[in-house]
């Protein structure tokens, strides 16, 4: 019953928006390019600016959860780097591998699902995986992306034209100078439609890339990444619970949004920087799907009394 309520009410909806963009695709042939770019400088922009504005959470937690993310992240990178120089990779595909270990679908994946499963202490903790995720995506992760094809110091540059870093920084002023952003309809209510269309116009978008994808890889590429994003996160994520001080349903919950599956915004960026885009299309669509069988064991597993006692 557990993996029918999983699979129906959070993955279920996920894989039909996918569908819709795969299909609408193969009988229209949609313009790509001009879809990525609405969500990377639009969509996700708004997404994060309203989350920072309206987040409810005390500074010294949200720091410790986005502490604990930025661990995940630099220990994915580590691991995927050894993986890479082990099995000889060129540099673009080392830097795919490390987008797609690194970042993990934290938003229109994590959320409903940590609101399903965990509806107490699962969306008050996602929401700060989700700004970390966003942040470092459109930071560090172009950087990966575009150190693939630039060298030096011009793989800094498209950090600074990433709107969501700005969004992120106009957000907290506006926290920290209490300004009524909420109350100007004119700008509040376009920000509200924009985060609302996230997920869908996401999800529609990752099916029309894979639309256009050769999603047929090689094998052991694959399973090293998704035996990484899948397998290793969490297990990872189980070893740093207790140093960052979380105990009980915190840690299980931490646990599990380490395991969600490869970020959409991943194979966007590989996309927009020429970065192997093909394989990351096809690792955030195999760990999609292979994430209904191992999120769903995996929470299975957490809440047997003598693995929960380990936490």
């Amino acid at each position: 019953m557990l993996f029918w309520k999983v699979f129906s009410q959070v993955l279920l909806p996920i894989l039909i928006l996918v569908g819709f963009g795969w299909v609408l695709d193969k009988r229209s042939r949609l313009d790509l390019n001009t879809l990525i770019k609405l969500n990377i400088y639009v969509l996700v922009p708004a997404f994060i600016f309203r989350e920072v504005v309206n987040s409810s959470l005390g500074a010294g937690f949200a720091v410790r959860v986005m502490a604990f993310t930025v661990s995940i992240q630099a220990g994915m990178f580590l691991l995927s780097a050894l993986v890479s120089r082990f099995s000889g990779y060129e540099r673009r595909q080392a830097r795919a591998l490390q987008l797609a270990t690194m970042f993990y679908n934290s938003g229109n994946y994590g959320v409903p699902l940590m609101t399903l499963a965990f509806p107490a202490t699962g969306p008050l903790l996602q929401v700060f995986v989700v700004l970390t995720q966003n942040i470092c995506t459109f930071t560090v992760g172009v950087f990966l992306t575009s150190s693939a094809t630039h060298a030096g110091w011009r793989a800094f540059l498209p950090m600074l034209r990433q709107v969501s870093l700005w969004a992120v920084a106009t957000a907290l002023v506006v926290r920290c100078w209490e300004v009524p952003v909420t109350e100007w309809r004119w700008l509040w209510v376009p920000v509200e439609y924009l985060h609302h269309a996230l997920v869908g116009v996401a999800l529609a978008t990752l099916g029309a890339q894979l639309s256009q994808t050769r999603v047929q890889q090689n094998a052991g590429r694959l399973s090293w990444a998704l035996g990484l994003r899948l397998l290793a996160g969490p297990l990872l994520a189980a070893l740093l619970c207790g140093p960052f001080g979380f105990h009980g349903e915190e840690a299980v919950v931490m646990v599990v949004s380490a395991a969600f599956p490869t970020a959409v915004n991943t194979a966007m960026l590989a996309h927009e920087f020429q970065a192997d885009s093909q394989f990351a299309a096809a690792v955030v669509f195999y760990s999609t799907l292979a994430s209904m069988a191992t999120v769903t064991c995996l929470i299975a597993v957490l809440r047997v009394p003598e693995v929960l006692a380990f936490f």
